[in-house]
């Protein structure tokens, strides 16, 4: 950078040499010609050309040996431009070397994270209660730091941060809690049919209540009284039903499970993250099986749906169950060495062939 700028400023002297002995005719000639092509230029361009630091400097170089009122005239910039840059170069050259700021120094970034972390894992901590427990691991530090710092992250004062977030309720709570929802689909000749859909938060096991192509209160409130039926005694390792706020699950939906011992907790609108473990079974069951193949009638779908049903439950894997079904307690292990044959797995299409299952041969 400094190589480069000291060659293109001697390089710009010598110019200027070879400029001051020619005459004045050609000297008049070439300006002439510069201004149309710096016109010509400028046309082609159509926006403001980019200047780098020696240009700058050339530029404000030369600015002293033209008067100021030729200023407009002479060069492609405007005379505040030129003024600009030359303070910016004074200011530059008369610049102290010392760049620490005034003041006590900054909170470190690890310290911040702490703090933050602190807060948002004990909500009834206030910055005060923070700050002793920040001196007491040996980092003394301002209460009122501590509060600048919890203030830039948002996080309101303790008495403010009521109960925990609805993500630490569903994870407190995961084992206790069942949820429902509808599943809308499309047949071949575009009959709308709904589904009833409840699945266990604590071990992802599905439940298909039942299928129709018109859903009314009675009939969502006698798919709920067979679901208690099925769950039998498991009813009581329940606490909580998650719903949304569908005209369908009506009070005598409601009674059912309040009879059992049950807390009903419904979403509020536009909320589908407060029933997130729900939306995505219907999802999946979207993506693996309902958009892979046409359903012609109430039967059909019924009848698909109970297959995948079997497979869900007792043979796919899931990320929170360490990989094991909700049907399966222990997952069998294997040393990957042993698998040398690749014959020894076979392959089993499931429901309708549409998903495949691996399993070790006899």
């Amino acid at each position: 950078m400094v190589l480069s700028l000291v060659y293109r400023l001697i390089r710009g002297l010598f110019g200027l040499l070879t400029v001051l002995v020619r005459s004045d005719l050609s000297k008049d000639v070439e300006l002439l010609v510069l201004r149309q092509e710096n016109q010509v230029l400028r046309r082609q361009l159509g926006g403001q050309p980019r200047w780098d630091h020696a240009d700058r400097l050339w530029l404000a170089a030369l600015s002293r040996l033209i008067c100021r009122r030729r200023w407009a005239e002479v060069f492609p910039v405007t005379p505040a431009t030129i003024l600009r840059w030359h303070r910016t170069l004074v200011a530059r050259t008369w610049t102290f070397t010392d760049r620490r700021r005034p003041g006590r120094p900054c909170t470190r970034r690890p310290v911040k994270a702490l703090i933050v972390r602190m807060a948002r894992e004990n909500p009834t901590w206030g910055h005060r209660r923070i700050q002793g427990e920040l001196a007491r691991l040996g980092y003394p530090i301002a209460a009122s730091t501590v509060w600048e710092i919890l203030h830039t992250a948002g996080i309101d004062p303790a008495p403010r941060r009521a109960g925990p977030t609805w993500r630490q309720f569903l994870a407190a709570q995961a084992h206790a809690i069942i949820a429902c929802d509808f599943l809308v689909v499309e047949t071949v000749l575009l009959k709308r049919l709904c589904v009833l859909v409840f699945i266990e938060h604590g071990t992802r096991k599905l439940h298909l209540a039942g299928v129709t192509a018109h859903p009314t209160g009675a009939w969502t409130a006698q798919q709920a009284r067979n679901l208690v039926m099925d769950l039998s005694d498991r009813i009581a390792g329940l606490r909580f039903v998650i719903h949304d706020r569908d005209p369908l699950f009506t009070s005598a939906f409601r009674e059912v499970f309040e009879a059992e011992g049950l807390r009903l907790v419904t979403t509020l609108p536009r909320t589908p993250r407060m029933n997130a473990i729900c939306e995505r079974v219907i999802g999946t069951l979207r993506r693996e099986l309902l958009d892979r193949i046409l359903i012609l009638d109430e039967r059909h779908l019924a009848l698909v749906l109970r297959e995948y049903l079997i497979h869900y439950n007792g043979r796919r894997p899931h990320q929170s169950r360490q990989q094991r079904p909700p049907d399966i307690a222990t997952q069998p292990a294997h040393d990957a060495t042993d698998l040398n044959d690749l014959r020894s797995i076979h392959r089993k299409p499931v429901v309708t062939g549409t998903i495949n299952e691996y399993h070790h041969a006899a």
